[in-house]
């Protein structure tokens, strides 16, 4: 699969997106039937594209990365008609880690941004998708693992961040801030154990979009699904059900 995307958006737009979201972009390139060029958020230029971290292009597992297991249990190219699933490596210009929250209790929907759900994550796969059917959807999809307690334990700090962080919040990573403000709990079905699922406004550098994540546990698995919605300023997200049932699906099967 080729990614086509400039590299002419602003910086800030690397913090304004998390690097697995870029990844899922650039899945939504001109390669896509229904699609066209990439734009970013303002429609001006195309969004850099690297790849989700943790495993290759093919799909199969990097020296160090996640088990085998937890690699049956992300998606790959075809499990979704309609869609383009990248696992392309890293861009090494897109920044690492945890971003900061500037507020105690909006940490979780920090870090939700971020390489991996939490850091309480043992091993974490990521997935960029792109849609051919709705031009600029970009859905990024993950599953990690952790002990069953501590997958519990995110889905509840997620709920009280969720409540407690409606006006927002700001996030550094790597010194790049980018802000996230309305944050809102929306309803969404998923088959897991339990779930959790806002939307976010989500600003840095003038550039401004909506974000819809859904994050899910079955058993102690977390897939975690953020969408967004690049065709232009004011555009809607949300995570394609056949998308959060697929994964889930598999999540179940490798289980």
């Amino acid at each position: 699969m080729r990614i086509k995307a400039r590299s002419t958006a602003p910086v800030t737009t690397i913090a304004l997106l998390p690097a697995l979201l870029l990844a899922a972009v650039g899945c939504s390139s001109a390669d896509s039937p229904a699609s066209g060029k990439v734009p970013d958020p303002k429609g001006s230029a195309a969004v850099p594209a690297p790849g989700a971290p943790g495993a290759s292009a093919s799909g199969s597992a990097k020296p160090g990365a996640a088990p085998v297991g937890l690699e049956r249990a992300a998606l790959v190219q075809g499990d979704l008609p309609g869609y383009q699933v990248s696992a392309q490596g890293k861009n090494p210009n897109a920044p690492d880690g945890q971003p900061q929250a500037d507020k105690k209790a909006c940490q979780p929907l920090a870090d939700i941004m971020g390489d991996k759900p939490d850091p309480a994550a043992r091993e974490t796969v990521n997935r960029g998708i792109g849609s051919q059917k709705q031009v600029g959807l970009a859905v990024s999809a993950s599953v990690s693992s952790y002990s069953e307690d501590d997958a519990k334990r995110l889905v509840s700090r997620l709920r009280d961040a969720v409540a407690a962080c409606g006006t927002g919040f700001a996030a550094t990573v790597e010194k790049q801030t980018g802000s996230y403000r309305d944050v809102k709990a929306v309803p969404y079905r998923t088959a897991a154990d339990e779930s959790v699922s806002w939307t976010t406004i989500a600003a840095a550098g003038g550039v401004s979009a909506q974000v819809h994540l859904v994050v899910a546990r079955e058993g102690d698995t977390v897939v975690r699904l953020m969408a967004l919605n690049v065709a232009g300023a004011g555009q809607q997200a949300t995570v394609p059900q056949e998308v959060a049932d697929k994964q889930l699906e598999k999540v179940a099967k490798a289980g």
